[in-house]
């Protein structure tokens, strides 16, 4: 996500460290490492998704990576498709500083600095509509308002016959004894991995507040989020629902797991 004064980085795979000494790509892995810790199936998630993209619109979409954190869908989407292109927005300077170092030089590859909250954001990208808005573990973040809000400014970007999915945490209220079931068993599968030596959120910021390239933009991080934010975790029927009420002509999940969902809309 992004500030009010936006900027636009183009960024490249091969140049992963900078003069000043930061390894891109071992902070890269070392965000996956993180996630995975969350989410042990998170690549399922990516191959499903990239599956539906290829499905829609082809091999050579043009994608805007949405609240993009180190640019690991567009990884993911260059690594499947080296024909596509992707403007990742994001408002995170740490997670924004991995992502322009790891694709420096790229120039198939572009990133804004906007907040997603801000009405105007789209006015800052560097295309007018893409064929897929795809975004992963990170709309949570925001209340039901804000979230509907932005679904609409998403479905004026994506073009006819294009396509938004969203990887996120979708709870159902309906199933609290399967939600709670669900949520033990994985939590102690997650305290088992930190025995091993797995890093938490907390953990990961920590060493990056001791990274001497990435200290300043972290402690930028925490003046713009604080220590974390908490929105709303709505279950996939609302956001399909919501989808449609804003533009799109189809929504429904691709793919699921216990606790998170892949869903996909069709404009």
């Amino acid at each position: 996500m992004t500030d009010a004064d936006a900027t636009t980085t183009t960024s490249s795979t091969t140049a992963t460290t900078t003069a000043a000494g930061a390894d891109w790509q071992a902070w890269q892995q070392s965000w996956d490492r993180q996630q995975e810790w969350y989410m042990p199936d998170r690549e399922e998630r990516f191959r499903i998704m990239l599956d539906m993209v290829e499905a829609l619109v082809g091999p050579a979409p043009r994608v805007l990576d949405l609240a993009c954190g180190t640019g690991t869908i567009t990884a993911r989407l260059l690594a499947r498709f080296p024909e596509a292109a992707s403007t990742g927005v994001d408002l995170d300077p740490a997670l924004l500083a991995i992502a322009e170092g790891t694709f420096a030089g790229d120039d198939r590859v572009s990133f804004v600095t906007a907040d997603l909250k801000d009405p105007g954001w789209p006015a800052q990208l560097p295309y007018d509509t893409y064929d897929a808005v795809l975004t992963a573990t990170a709309l949570h973040w925001l209340h039901a308002e804000p979230l509907a809000d932005l679904y609409g400014r998403v479905a004026e970007l994506v073009r006819d016959g294009g396509l938004f999915m969203n990887a996120d945490h979708m709870i159902d209220d309906t199933t609290p004894r399967i939600n709670a079931a669900e949520r033990a068993q994985r939590h102690a599968r997650m305290d088992a991995a930190k025995g091993r030596g797995a890093l938490d959120w907390s953990e990961w910021w920590q060493l990056a507040a001791k990274d001497p390239v990435l200290a300043g933009p972290t402690a930028r991080r925490f003046e713009i989020y604080g220590e974390h934010a908490d929105g709303d975790m709505p279950s996939a029927a609302w956001h399909a629902r919501v989808l449609r009420e804003k533009g799109f002509g189809e929504a429904r999940p691709v793919w699921c797991s216990p606790s998170d969902t892949l869903l996909l809309a069709v404009k």
